[in-house]
């Protein structure tokens, strides 16, 4: 690996590193340079970690991070799915804990008329992975072609898979530096990673989820908003007709965190039920997605109500290899955890119910570790209900008994119940809504 310019580069890394150390603006040369070297191996990690660092410290602007976004698209393949009969709309969550809105809303959205390429990932720590959740259905496999992804595009109308190895490969190894070097919070690289996949993908118009609070990787809201308004601006100058909604995470999503446990609750709100929560947000989603893909005389609360939602899972999951009535996994070992006082519960800490859940083995602590697919947390009361001493809050689910206690460890204090007549705080689940200007 070279760190000094040759006849062969136009560039030299330390020059880079410099540049930005010292506050400077990086020009295009120098960004489209810096990604194609280090993606090909001529600029080192340490060379990488130490721009990371510096951009961490210093920022980029808006033309910065929109060229290193291109950079990164550059590096591989770009989707096109310009041929389908109908229009395209993603969606991207940054991450939560229950968050499976995933689940139920592309099939709903796809029930409207737009294709729903949704490409997906695994969870790692306390967050779960769509991927995850889906591969609890026996059968179901995650691996598409991009002929096959297409085919199902056109013939069901969404597809939830894997994404191909062809896209943005610079993300991907430059995302494994930032893990190990501190960097992951750098906003313009968490942006540029995002929009990067998203926009390579192809899709014609794309919703952002950015997730707020205790259970989110976005604790403040001042912070999530400038990352919210970074990624619109990305995907509306790439051509994307992106819009972000600012979600609250700092209560779990619906009442379930964990794989099969998700998907089941997934499965109850595709039938017409499910926690008022998921729902809300389900819908408030396809209607920002179908509004984005010009499909505003719809409303996905019909289809939800009407089974037509239904159908297109079903369709979706088969299509996939997966058995839509199988029989989902369940835990071996339970164990519940009691209310300690009567009172309101007004405060159900998320960050603390998905480390529970990850310990419990609905997570992984490294890519490569296994997820167990019936592990998790079942909540039975969320802010506002009315609890007495020794009933059931939660219930714990694991293969391995031994896991129950660092579990309980992690809820030590994520619940809070106060005097009777106390009220919790309250939080929209649709904080603020962020368009492109």
């Amino acid at each position: 690996m070279s760190t000094s310019t040759t006849e062969h580069e136009r560039f030299d890394a330390v020059d880079v590193i410099r540049a930005k150390r010292d506050r400077e603006r990086l020009s295009d040369g120098q960004i489209d340079w810096v990604i194609d070297a280090y993606t090909r191996g001529v600029v080192a990690d340490e060379q990488m970690s130490a721009l990371a660092m510096a951009i961490l410290l210093n920022g980029m602007d808006r033309a910065e991070i929109a060229r290193w976004t291109a950079a990164m698209i550059a590096s591989g393949e770009r989707m096109d799915f310009s041929g389908l009969s109908r229009p395209t709309a993603d969606k991207h969550s940054t991450g939560g804990v229950g968050d499976k809105i995933t689940l139920p809303l592309a099939p709903l959205v796809a029930a409207c008329g737009v294709a729903v390429p949704q490409l997906s990932g695994r969870g790692l720590g306390h967050t779960g992975g769509t991927l995850d959740k889906l591969e609890a259905i026996p059968g179901w496999r995650a691996a598409l072609t991009n002929e096959e992804m297409m085919r199902q595009l056109e013939e069901v109308g969404a597809v939830i898979c894997q994404a191909g190895s062809g896209l943005a490969p610079a993300d991907r190894k430059l995302y494994a530096l930032r893990d190990v070097t501190g960097t992951v919070e750098a906003i313009p690289l968490i942006a540029s990673s995002i929009m990067s996949k998203k926009i390579a993908e192809g899709t014609g118009a794309l919703v952002l989820d950015v997730k707020v609070g205790s259970g989110a990787f976005m604790k403040d809201v001042d912070r999530a908003a400038e990352l919210a308004r970074t990624m619109v601006a990305l995907g509306t100058d790439a051509g994307v007709r992106t819009v972000a909604l600012l979600t609250d995470m700092s209560t779990p999503l619906g009442l379930t965190a964990g794989n099969a446990l998700e998907v089941r609750e997934s499965v109850e709100v595709l039938a017409g039920g499910g926690p008022s929560d998921v729902v809300e947000l389900t819908v408030a989603l396809a209607r920002e997605m179908l509004a984005a893909a010009g499909r505003t005389d719809v409303d996905p609360a019909d289809a939800l109500a009407d089974g037509r939602a239904m159908d297109v899972w079903r369709r979706m999951i088969s299509a996939q290899g997966g058995d839509p009535d199988a029989t989902l996994p369940v835990a071996r070992e339970t164990e519940q955890v009691l209310a300690p006082a009567d009172g309101v519960l007004v405060e159900l800490d998320a960050l603390a119910v998905g480390v529970a859940a990850w310990r419990l083995g609905a997570g992984r602590a490294r890519k490569e570790d296994v997820v167990q697919a019936g592990a998790g947390v079942e909540l039975h009361a969320k802010p506002g209900a009315l609890v007495r001493a020794g009933e059931p809050l939660m219930t714990l689910h694991t293969d391995t008994p031994e896991r129950f206690e660092r579990a309980r460890e992690a809820l030590a204090s994520a619940v809070t119940i106060a005097p009777e007549g106390s009220r919790p705080t309250e939080r929209p689940i649709v904080i603020e809504r962020i368009t492109a200007g």
